[in-house]
């Protein structure tokens, strides 16, 4: 093993076990959340820094609000710090639940870099989104990322990296050789909505609100604000004087529990594609069996 992995659905106590597993194996966490990576997104995406207290980390807060963080630019972060990391002899340890994230890495995704192709979008902006999303099936029958089909931004960036790969000199990011152990929390459903409940509760009375608002009156819009997720979406909507306070909380928690589905449904994706996943309940003491299964490992 020279990867060690801790995902699951939101609200699944990563964080914890990621930063507890680092402690005792003498590792540095690589995040694969797809919004830590950007400065000021803090409440929302659930940096939790006080979590890790000496525990390196990395791919948090390394770029603005703004930059368009791709796929690419993810996996070229991760074999970057896993080379430093291995490196100095501790073990890198990729937590987070960005499905496409951790698919990317554990199949290894061909990725190659693509600079915006400025007369390829001037000629997508006409189009209407079914005959987008009729061109990126065309380029690419097998897309990863299906929430690339339902926003336009999104589905024009899809695009633009699919007519790149076509060409004759695009070069693949070589991901470096990976032997991991991978390891899922689960929770019982309706445990786990308790504790997306309870955590959201946390979030509002702790400044997500406020944080929302910041980062608009620091210039982020609010179309880039709900492209980074449903936090700053419904957030903003509230903002806007869209939701009263009540509702925002009452949809938001609803488009949380449903969003957690979707993860769990991603991870049983990898599972039928040949990702094998030790799942771990979070009731019983999750850290102490991922522990003693490094070190059967090791014996």
């Amino acid at each position: 093993m020279n990867l060690l992995v801790v995902l699951g659905p939101t609200a699944s106590g990563k964080t914890h076990l990621a930063v507890q597993a680092a402690r005792r194996l003498n590792g540095e966490i690589i995040s694969a959340d797809s919004r830590q990576v950007y400065r000021g997104l803090d409440i929302g995406s659930g940096k939790d820094l006080d979590e890790y207290g000496a525990t390196p980390y990395h791919l948090i807060d390394v770029v603005d609000p703004g930059y368009e963080f791709s796929l690419f630019d993810f996996a070229h972060g991760f074999s970057q710090a896993f080379s430093k990391i291995c490196e100095r002899n501790h073990l890198p340890i990729l937590a987070g639940g960005t499905g496409l994230y951790l698919d990317a890495i554990l199949r290894g995704y061909e990725l190659v870099a693509v600079s915006e192709n400025q007369t390829l979008r001037q000629q997508l902006e006409p189009l209407t989104l079914d005959a987008l999303r009729e061109r990126l099936q065309e380029l690419r029958s097998d897309q990863h990322n299906t929430s690339d089909l339902n926003d336009r931004s999104r589905l024009i960036r899809a695009i633009e990296i699919a007519e790149a790969e076509k060409q004759a000199d695009a070069r693949p990011l070589i991901l470096p050789p990976l032997t991991p152990l991978i390891f899922g929390l689960k929770w019982p459903r309706q445990v786990l909505r308790q504790r997306i409940t309870k955590r959201l509760r946390e979030r509002l009375e702790h400044g997500l609100v406020e944080e929302v608002a910041d980062l608009h009156g620091a210039g982020v819009s609010w179309e880039t604000l709900d492209y980074y997720g449903l936090e700053y979406r419904f957030v903003a909507q509230h903002l806007q004087g869209q939701l009263n306070h009540n509702d925002l909380f009452q949809k938001l928690n609803s488009a949380i529990h449903q969003f957690a589905k979707r993860q769990e449904t991603w991870f049983r994706r990898m599972e039928r594609q040949g990702v094998v996943i030790h799942w771990l309940n979070g009731e019983d003491d999750p850290v102490a069996e991922l522990l003693a299964a490094c070190q059967d490992l090791e014996a």
